[in-house]
């Protein structure tokens, strides 16, 4: 790992992608006061195939809108009680996906939970940037870039 005098800057909300989701883009904040990611989840099941267990979710990558629905499967790696913001603890299955931000993609762990109410569809916990970034509080968007969206152009072919 890098000293902490080399380590890149990040702000507080960042644009990721996560591959093994199938997720381009996501819009993050950065939760050094959360110790683990939580990615917002719905209609969330667990199930069990042969001693191990899957998550069968859905989710809506684009913050603030519902137009946009994926459905997963994906392997549970573990089960925390997890306290949110608001003091109450809960259950929450925990998936191991690769996160992209910039030039850096690494593994991280994600809680599973229904963040409709917050406004965030993923949080970035501290454990997923420990030794690898440092968080300036002061700025958005200095690494994760938003994906370039084509302008239409009107009246012409």
């Amino acid at each position: 790992m890098m000293s902490k005098k080399e380590l890149p800057c990040i702000g507080w909300r960042e644009w990721v992608s996560l591959p093994d989701l199938q997720v381009k883009n996501i819009k993050v904040k950065v939760d050094t006061g959360a110790k683990t990611s939580s990615l917002h989840a719905f209609d969330l099941v667990v199930l069990r195939e042969k001693r191990k267990y899957f998550a069968q979710f859905k989710i809506h990558p684009e913050q603030k809108s519902k137009k946009s629905t994926r459905t997963l499967y994906y392997p549970i790696v573990d089960f925390r009680k997890i306290k949110s913001s608001n003091g109450q603890s809960e259950w929450r299955p925990v998936i191991e996906a690769n996160v992209h931000l910039g030039d850096y993609i690494w593994p991280i762990e994600i809680t599973l939970t229904n963040r409709d109410e917050m406004g965030f569809r993923m949080l970035l916990g501290r454990e997923s940037i420990k030794d690898r970034f440092l968080v300036n509080v002061a700025r958005s968007y200095i690494i994760g870039k938003r994906p370039v969206v084509p302008v239409k152009i009107r009246g012409g072919k």
